[in-house]
């Protein structure tokens, strides 16, 4: 991403109405559809500025890593130890099968050869272990948010799909989010495409307006995994580690 953005994100992401409600999303997903056990080892993957560590260590305890050395030293202060330096696919820092619950939060885009991150951070997980995984949604919203935060792409929901299932992962949740508030994000963009603007549009908003988007964006924790949430900004996934071949199946997965 451009150094602006990390600086935007270090500045908002406390207050920021995507960020806190985002986070409310998550650990819902995490507590009621991941389910992980008790004390939990717990990897988020470009971790950013640490924004989400504080919401993950609820579910246990804790690593980080993240590419950016400014992102990497805020997060660092937040976790209360280091954060390691990685870059995907490489997560050789890290040691394979020892994970409950891996996140990986609007980074898979940023990556050249998704597949092969995705094969390498299934090799990080017990046998089904989980990962959360989030990732922008709709190839026809290309616009210059994208370039600005440079992504390689946009996913189709069958897409990542058919992706996480070749990489050795079992669907659990497959869902778009950031449903509700869709019509005007996409609106947006689409006006920022054909006016040629190729600015990011993550600027904190008036506090009025900032908290009405929060409260909407935060009302979906009640409705995925529950609704069907056909169209969204951003896809939502859940992906158990697949049984080797010399492993048993897993147990269905509880709702």
């Amino acid at each position: 991403m451009e150094r602006v953005i990390f600086d935007r994100m270090a500045d908002f992401d406390q207050e920021h109405w995507w960020y806190v409600a985002r986070r409310k999303i998550l650990a819902e997903v995490i507590g009621r559809i991941v389910a992980p056990p008790a004390q939990s080892r717990v990897l988020e993957i470009g971790c950013g500025t640490g924004h989400n560590l504080a919401m993950l260590q609820q579910f246990g305890q804790v690593d980080a890593c993240e590419l950016d050395s400014e992102a990497r030293r805020l997060a660092s202060i937040r976790l209360g130890r280091p954060v390691h330096e990685a870059r995907l696919p490489d997560l050789s820092a890290f040691e394979p099968g020892s994970y409950d619950v891996i996140a990986l939060l609007d980074v898979l885009e940023h990556v050249e050869d998704d597949a092969a991150a995705l094969s390498t951070i299934r090799q990080l997980l017990k046998p089904g272990g989980s990962l959360i995984l989030t990732v922008p949604a709709n190839k026809w919203m290309w616009s210059g948010h994208d370039v600005a935060h440079h992504h390689h792409r946009r996913y189709a929901r069958a897409d990542l799909q058919r992706l996480a299932s070749r990489c050795g992962f079992e669907s659990r949740l497959m869902s778009h989010f950031n449903s509700l508030l869709f019509p005007l994000i996409a609106g947006v963009r689409l006006f920022n495409k054909l006016a040629h603007r190729h600015e990011a549009d993550d600027a904190m908003p008036s506090p009025v307006v900032n908290q009405m988007l929060e409260k909407i964006f935060a009302f979906e924790a009640n409705l995925i995994g529950r609704v069907d949430l056909p169209v969204g900004v951003s896809l939502l996934a859940v992906l158990r580690a697949a049984p080797g071949k010399d492993e048993a199946p897993l147990a269905p997965a509880s709702r």
